[in-house]
C-alpha cells in the first residue's frame, strides 16, 4: 500500500535542507511512535564502535525492523530526529548522509542534533521516528 504521508515544501524557505519542511497524514491514520533505534546487534552489543557511518546504518536497519513489526515502512515515516554523540559537525553529517540515503526520495522532516552522550556503551548514533499508516478495515484492532 502506498504511503499516506504527504511531504510539504515551500518556495518561501531555503531549498538547501535535504528534507521537506513539514508533513501531514490523513485524519484516519494510525500514528506509530518508535523508540530510538540504536546501533545494537541482536546480542545487545554496540555495532561499529567509533564508526558514525556504521552505527547510522545499523540504526536504520533496526528502525526498519521496528517499523515492520508495527506494519509500516520507511515510506510511512512522517518525522525523524537523528541524535549524534559528537561536538563535530562533520560527524553529524557523516551519520546524516547514511540516514538520508536510506530514505531516498522520501525526504521527511528531520532534526539532526549533536548530543553529549547516548545510552549504550560506545553508542554514537540514535534515530527517533514517527510513522503514519492507514490500515484496511480487516487489519484494525
Amino acid at each position: 500500500m502506498p504511503s499516506q504521508v504527504r511531504l510539504i515544501r515551500s518556495s518561501a524557505l531555503s531549498d538547501v535542507a535535504q528534507y521537506a519542511y513539514a508533513a501531514t497524514a490523513p485524519a484516519q491514520a494510525r500514528l506509530i511512535f518508535l523508540a530510538g533505534a540504536c546501533p545494537l546487534a541482536l546480542d545487545g552489543g554496540t555495532v561499529g564502535p567509533g564508526d558514525y557511518a556504521a552505527q547510522a546504518a545499523r540504526c536504520v536497519e533496526n528502525l526498519v525492523l521496528a517499523l515492520d513489526a508495527a506494519g509500516a515502512t520507511l515510506q510511512d515515516v512522517i518525522h525523524t530526529r537523528v541524535l549524534v554523540a559528537s561536538m563535530r559537525q562533520h560527524d553529524l553529517v557523516t551519520a546524516w548522509d547514511v540516514v538520508r540515503s536510506a530514505f531516498g526520495d522520501h525526504d521527511v522532516p528531520s532534526t539532526l542534533m549533536g548530543v553529549t552522550v547516548l545510552g549504550y556503551d560506545d553508542q554514537l548514533v540514535e534515530i527517533e521516528a514517527v510513522a503514519a499508516v492507514t490500515d484496511s478495515a480487516q487489519d484494525q484492532p
